[in-house]
């Protein structure tokens, strides 16, 4: 009987461990050096075309990828695009794989689809003939890797946003075919860098907190903290033809402090980092959703 109960525990103890195992397979943090990232990109040939992005240019493909690698608050979404959530998703998958990063792309470019951290990529020709013809939209325009990299994000997940538009047509980087409501974000940061996410807010309905800036506070300190906000508090843009307060903007905070009741953050988004000053009024009404992304 001891023996029969010892092998039972036995099997029992494996069948949990093996539990956990796939478990932590599903949700592994990925991450790697930027330094790797670079010794693997000079290695690859860099002159050779790609039969599968006609209008993407190897030189500029290659040196966007380079400038990526060297400093990942680069990732510029592009002026007057809804790109703005892949490029807050860029700057936390450039935090936890950014080797990865550039053997995707690097594939991606070679053969027209590839994975990333078990997500499958297959983007249609429409985006795949797009990528590199976009124009006026800052230094986006000569950002051949940022554009097929945002395109082909925006090919491959949905939201409800995207309900009436889910195929590219010319010109919908600027449409809700590029846009992506608070749960696509989280899924996709889930999805791509293998991370525990929690948010509190929604598209309509601010985050119900007590105090936004303790709230805040606590999280950032073993946490990335991603804020999804109205945009014409921050930056001043087609966004401001709409009229009623709503979500159109994603960035990442780097730092918060407050002095003489005012609000001090530094936030990322678009290219860098900017220093700004805000009453706690405007910056509760500012926000719609605050998204804690597990270290």
């Amino acid at each position: 009987m001891r023996i029969q109960y010892k092998l039972t525990s036995l099997f029992f103890l494996s069948f949990v461990l093996c539990l956990k195992a796939k478990a932590a397979d599903h949700l592994q943090p990925v991450s790697s050096g930027r330094e790797q990232a670079l010794a693997y990109l000079e290695r690859i040939n860099q002159t050779k075309e790609s039969a599968h992005w006609p209008n993407v240019k190897s030189k500029l493909f290659y040196d966007n990828l380079k400038l990526n690698l060297e400093d990942k608050q680069s990732f510029y979404p592009g002026r007057s695009t809804n790109f703005c959530s892949y490029g807050a998703l860029s700057y936390l998958v450039m935090e936890k794989d950014a080797l990865g990063y550039v053997k995707f792309m690097n594939e991606l470019y070679e053969s027209g689809e590839a994975n990333f951290n078990n997500n499958h990529f297959k983007p249609s020709k429409q985006v795949m003939k797009a990528a590199g013809t976009l124009r006026f939209k800052g230094v986006l325009d000569i950002r051949h890797a940022e554009q097929v990299w945002f395109l082909v994000l925006a090919d491959k997940f949905k939201g409800y946003l995207n309900f009436f538009n889910k195929r590219f047509h010319e010109g919908d980087e600027n449409t809700f075919w590029a846009s992506a409501n608070l749960s696509k974000f989280n899924r996709m940061v889930r999805k791509l860098c293998g991370v525990k996410v929690k948010a509190v807010g929604s598209d309509l309905i601010k985050p119900w907190v007590k105090d936004t800036y303790c709230y805040l506070q606590k999280r950032m300190d073993s946490n990335i903290v991603s804020l999804y906000i109205n945009n014409r508090v921050i930056h001043k843009k087609n966004h401001d033809k709409i009229k009623f307060s709503i979500p159109t903007h994603y960035i990442i905070l780097r730092q918060i402090s407050k002095v003489d009741n005012m609000i001090t953050i530094r936030y990322w988004d678009y290219g860098g980092e900017t220093l700004m000053q805000i009453s706690p009024r405007t910056f509760r009404k500012t926000i719609f959703g605050i998204i804690t992304i597990d270290k």
